[in-house]
């Protein structure tokens, strides 16, 4: 059988096998949901990419003979090892077929890669920001994925672990069953921070309310909320701009509140969208000639059952004093006006108990345990 030959991706055919990896390895996979070809050339190809200035980025093929049967991208975040005091390079985007030599050798050349920038340790996987996709699935892999999180087949892990990688951290993510009423605690606790903290709930499509502002200071407002988080490295005003640009187009504002002061500052958002791993799925990582199409229905007019809660964050000061059940007071009526019978949360440390905790009410069930993982190198 023939060696196994990693090359740097460095021109456009190279990116096409990059890019056609996981589409050989998932033909006909019901749970996997492709990435747009678009998003994934952007990211491996630096050239006028928001990130360029805070991370170092190289992708990698694997080839037996001719055939592409792997693919991974090495990321130093440079911002996020200052940050940490750390010198980790990250792995990302790993795709492979079941044969450990492919495997060990995608995961060794992205060691040798991150060695020779000065980095002592690799984890992963993860992506440039802390909004990409991380973590990979450890559990659950009969359920589908969705449009920010990784899906990966079952053995993923035990390469992983042969390998001798160990685990960083998990995440969970949490699904609940839409409730046709808001809870009473949610109610209660809403109605209070309304009439004694003078919090008010708006939307991106409110009258007066300038989207591409309130678009910006809502991501500031992440990186404040998301400092502790592992690995957690904040955006920069560039890569801000980009990700407004990319996803503010997609957002139904009726599904994002936002929480405002009495000094009309963002103290608390939501980012919500319904769900699009079926038109994804139909798209194939294409939006032409007819993915658009289905992504549009999706979005305007026939939603998906489920509702992805993206982005969740509160302000630090105002952690912990209820804001998060004005979230639920809106949007649990505009979910059952739109349709939705579940909610799916983005992947959640395991540890973060106050975080977790917000869901009892609702008799969430946590499914999609996904892991970082992580060895010196």
């Amino acid at each position: 059988m023939p060696n196994i030959d990693v090359r740097k991706v460095t021109c456009r055919k190279e990116q096409d096998d990059f890019i056609s990896v996981p589409k050989t390895l998932y033909k006909n996979c019901p749970q996997w949901v492709p990435d747009l070809d678009r998003d994934i050339r952007a990211m491996i190809d630096r050239r006028g990419n928001a990130e360029a200035d805070s991370c170092s980025v190289q992708p990698f093929v694997a080839y037996r003979g001719s055939k592409p049967v792997g693919r991974i991208v090495g990321i130093v975040n440079r911002k996020a090892n200052e940050r940490w005091q750390q010198r980790v390079v990250r792995f990302g985007l790993i795709e492979f077929i079941d044969d450990l030599d492919v495997s060990r050798a995608l995961l060794d050349v992205v060691g040798r890669w991150g060695r020779s920038m000065g980095m002592d340790t690799m984890q992963g996987p993860m992506g440039l920001t802390d909004f990409d996709k991380e973590g990979m699935l450890v559990e659950d892999f009969h359920l589908a994925g969705t449009m920010n999180t990784i899906w990966n087949p079952d053995y993923y892990p035990r390469h992983l672990e042969a390998l001798g990688f160990q685990k960083a951290v998990d995440w969970v993510q949490i699904r609940i069953e839409i409730p046709q009423t808001v809870p009473l605690r949610y109610r209660r606790t809403a109605q209070y921070v309304r009439e004694q903290m003078g919090l008010r709930v708006v939307k991106l499509g409110d009258p007066g309310i300038d989207k591409r502002h309130y678009g910006e200071q809502t991501m500031r407002l992440f990186n404040e909320a998301y400092q502790p988080i592992f690995g957690f490295a904040a955006l920069s005003d560039a890569q801000i701009a980009a990700f407004l640009d990319r996803y503010l187009p997609l957002v139904d504002p009726q599904l994002v509140p936002i929480v405002l002061n009495e000094q009309q500052e963002v103290v608390g958002a939501a980012v919500t969208i319904g769900s699009l791993t079926q038109a994804l799925q139909k798209a194939r990582g294409r939006l032409w000639p007819t993915g658009w199409w289905h992504l549009l229905k999706a979005l305007k007019w026939r939603h998906e059952d489920t509702v992805e809660m993206l982005l969740v964050g509160v302000r630090p000061d105002y952690q912990g004093m209820g804001v998060n059940a004005l979230f639920f007071d809106d949007l649990i009526p505009i979910y059952n006006k739109c349709g939705f019978k579940y909610a799916e949360t983005g992947p959640q440390l395991e540890d973060n108990v106050r975080e977790l905790s917000q869901w009892k009410p609702l008799k969430p069930e946590y499914v999609k345990r996904r892991r970082c993982y992580i060895k010196t190198i």
